[in-house]
């Protein structure tokens, strides 16, 4: 196995676990910073006196979260200082990694077998339906495996 399937492998695995661990986290309306803090029991005040900052900088931080304007670095400081550790993922919407680039190379697989098809139409050598649809899943399959550096790209 090359080391470029190997890597690839490992960081499927990696997001398909980060999926498996946060299936059903919404958010909080409050944003997760606000949340928190509530929990402990700890005000806006005591929050701001253990970053070294003022109240209006973590209601700033805390209104950010919820409108998507808070950075990653401030989030993790702000948890530091609740004593928790911040959590980043970014994980497919539904099923896995497999299924995203699976989708992909069906839709790039059918783009291609429909060119050809047109091709094949203009020379009477038009396929059935049925062997277009075995075709293009043959080609969906080696996409998928394959990898090719053109696969996402829209046809």
């Amino acid at each position: 196995m090359s080391v470029k399937r190997t890597v690839l492998r490992h960081q499927r695995a990696t997001v398909d676990r980060a999926a498996r661990a946060v299936v059903d986290l919404p958010r909080p309306k409050e944003g997760w910073l606000r949340t928190v803090r509530g929990a402990l029991g700890m005000s806006g005040p005591d929050l701001a006196a253990r970053l070294g900052q003022t109240r209006a900088r973590v209601s700033q931080a805390e209104a950010g979260e919820r409108t998507g304007g808070v950075t990653i670095r401030w989030m993790e400081a702000m948890a530091r200082a609740m004593g928790c550790r911040f959590v980043y993922a970014i994980v497919p919407e539904a099923g896995g990694i497999d299924d995203l680039v699976a989708a992909q190379a069906w839709r790039k697989a059918e783009a291609l077998m429909r060119r050809a098809g047109s091709h094949m139409a203009l020379e009477n050598q038009a396929l059935s339906g049925e062997a277009m649809r075995e075709e293009t899943e043959l080609l969906a399959e080696e996409l998928a495996r394959s990898m090719p550096a053109d696969l996402w790209k829209d046809p």
